[in-house]
């Protein structure tokens, strides 16, 4: 078959569309003929060289294809359960940047009707770690305000589709005009340009007291922000730190606000068939940004490394 590998670290240039192995399902496990695959920062993360990866590695968490057992068109959750420890499509494993995968059955979910193989390729990972965030930590409620930094990335894209699915408002954040004005065409109920503008009075504005909710990924460079604009009783839920992990906690306005932090990694199952209910019944839709074929993986490195995005770069297979 062909893949997408990396057998060092670095950039793009890196990555190497070759031959591979064909993947030998084990017992539990079924083989699928991938369609479509997504580019997440955990493909980057890896490329640039994360210890744990062994090379050659075939990149990849997200991909709809045809279950080649039974013909019937699937996608994929790339969270593997093993009790209490959760492994990755594309990070523990070889992934879906290739023509094959083989995933455990239970994996597998019919491809809902409603979208097209690559539309099913751009939702499973950020939708299940944005649905982690918003529904099984922080508990959105219908009616509150949550903040989104960054509005361009992957899991705020899907964090403003399952916020607004949920009946919530949704302020969110960019350096981009263009991006913002995508948003407000998505569902945002405000926006403000954190280069520009100023954060904290835009939420004032557009809440009064202050957010129910933020989802907080960005790091050092928000942080402190993220704690000014919360409402007293509001929650905070951290997926990941960008910009660094070692913000000034600002201890003082946890305690003074009585502020709730959850710390949030990707998902259970529970959260991918969460996220996979209001996707498939259409409350939630995935945002395509472009298309690329799989030969062409170095240009949506690119791409993504560049910040360009507005929802998931996909790559269609076979090329």
């Amino acid at each position: 078959m062909k893949a997408i590998r990396i057998h060092e670290d670095g950039g793009p240039e890196v990555l190497r569309y070759e031959d591979a192995p064909d993947p030998a399902p084990a017992e539990g496990e079924v083989l699928v003929e991938l369609r479509a695959a997504s580019l997440n920062h955990l493909d980057l993360w890896i490329r640039k060289g994360l210890p744990s990866v062994p090379k050659p590695r075939i990149l990849g968490a997200d991909g709809a294809g045809i279950r080649v057992d039974t013909g019937e068109p699937v996608v994929i959750n790339p969270g593997i359960e093993h009790g209490a420890t959760i492994t990755v499509v594309g990070e523990h494993m070889d992934g879906t940047h290739a023509e094959l995968v083989a995933v455990p059955e239970e994996n597998v979910y019919p491809l809902p009707e409603r979208l097209s193989f690559e539309e099913a390729a751009a939702f499973p990972l950020v939708f299940e770690t944005a649905y982690r965030m918003l529904v099984a930590k922080a508990g959105l409620a219908e009616g509150e305000w949550v903040l989104l930094w960054g509005i361009g990335g992957g899991v705020s894209t899907a964090a403003l589709a399952i916020a607004k699915a949920l009946g919530a408002q949704a302020l969110v954040t960019s350096s981009s005009d263009e991006k913002l004005a995508r948003a407000r065409e998505l569902g945002a109920d405000a926006t403000v340009n954190h280069a520009t503008g100023d954060v904290a009075a835009a939420v004032k504005e557009a809440t009064g007291e202050g957010v129910d909710v933020v989802v907080e990924h960005v790091g050092e460079a928000t942080w402190k922000t993220s704690l000014q604009v919360v409402r007293p009783g509001g929650r905070i839920a951290v997926c990941g730190a960008a910009t660094g992990p070692n913000p000034p906690a600002q201890l003082h306005r946890i305690w003074w606000k009585q502020l709730t932090i959850y710390g949030s990694t990707m998902g259970t199952k529970a959260d991918f068939e969460g996220a996979y209910e209001l996707v498939a019944s259409g409350r939630a839709a995935p945002v395509v940004d472009e298309v690329f074929p799989l030969a062409d993986a170095r240009a949506a490195h690119e791409r993504l490394e560049a910040g360009a995005q507005l929802g998931k770069i996909v790559l269609r297979i076979p090329s």
